[in-house]
């Protein structure tokens, strides 16, 4: 078609989860108060691990920097998803949406490195975990940044010429790439290669983790110390599992239409989920943890007594 007669997209209007105005305002609450626990509980993480000299250590170094990423990955897609729920208009420009893609998956590699990274250096610990997050921090950033430079600017070159209604609650690539008119074959190669590389290696590293602490838990004879042990392994795997899970299943496998159904639903809870339940799984139900916050608790108790 000649590029005279096309119109060129210039906005998306994204479809969300609903078009019922009562659900819209029912998501809307909900989402709300996920996003606010979110918030505050990776906050609280960083605060804690931040004034407290005993978890200076490099696991909490490393649940600092996944409370951090948390925080930047859920703000994100969630606030404009808030936003859409009560908008009339619900539209992203062009530009603003390549932007949100290219920090989705810029901060979606972090996390999926340092969820890797925390099972190599807790479960695991093959090599020094100091010298494990100085290499995260060089080699694994400047790949994740340039993976995701790429995915932008491969988008970026597509033309889209309507439709321009987006059915996802966010701008993801692969409801995007449906909407263009160009030649997508270089654009979805790259994500399947690319999803490939970032996810698969640390998916695996993981799982590898997990195996060598189920082995140990084994061989602990107190039946007590295996039921604690069993537990906090299988909060740890639920969350990984999720995580890595729907990101495979979105990602990678085959677009069924059972899977094409399910797509937002998968993307829920890689992108609202996970953020929520790492606080929770990682460190409030940590006892390190648990002291380190009644301490702080009541140093912030003592000092507002004394101000007052």
């Amino acid at each position: 078609m000649p590029m005279e007669n096309q119109t060129i997209v210039t906005e998306f209007i994204l479809l969300g989860l609903s078009s019922d105005p009562q659900m819209q305002i029912f998501l809307f609450l909900v989402f709300l108060v996920i996003y606010l626990i979110t918030l505050f509980g990776n906050i609280v993480i960083m605060v804690v691990i931040r004034t407290d000299s005993h978890l200076h250590t490099p696991m909490y170094f490393l649940l600092f920097h996944l409370s951090f990423v948390d925080i930047w990955y859920s703000s994100i897609t969630v606030p404009k998803m808030l936003i859409d729920f009560l908008a009339e208009h619900k539209t992203i420009s062009f530009n603003g949406c390549i932007a949100q893609m290219f920090f989705f998956f810029l901060l979606a590699g972090s996390e999926v490195f340092i969820l890797s990274a925390m099972a190599h250096d807790r479960y695991v610990a093959i090599c020094d975990p100091f010298h494990y997050v100085e290499a995260m921090n060089k080699e694994i950033w400047f790949q994740l940044v340039s993976g995701a430079w790429t995915n932008a600017l491969l988008m970026s070159r597509l033309i889209f010429c309507g439709p321009n209604e987006l059915d996802h609650f966010f701008c993801d690539l692969t409801p995007l790439i449906k909407l263009s008119c160009s030649d997508t074959n270089n654009m979805e190669l790259v994500t399947f290669w690319g999803s490939v590389l970032f996810t698969l290696p640390p998916f695996l590293l993981t799982i590898a983790s997990y195996v060598y602490i189920i082995r140990a838990i084994l061989r602990i004879p107190s039946a007590d110390g295996k039921q604690k042990a069993f537990s906090t392994c299988s909060s740890h795997l639920i969350v990984v599992t999720i995580f890595y899970g729907t990101l495979i299943i979105v990602y990678l496998l085959p677009k069924s239409k059972v899977l094409q159904e399910l797509n937002k639903v998968f993307s829920l809870c890689y992108t609202v989920l996970t953020p929520l339940l790492n606080p929770l799984i990682y460190s409030l139900r940590n006892k390190e943890v648990k002291g380190a916050l009644r301490k702080v608790i009541r140093k912030g108790v003592l000092y507002f007594a004394q101000s007052g």
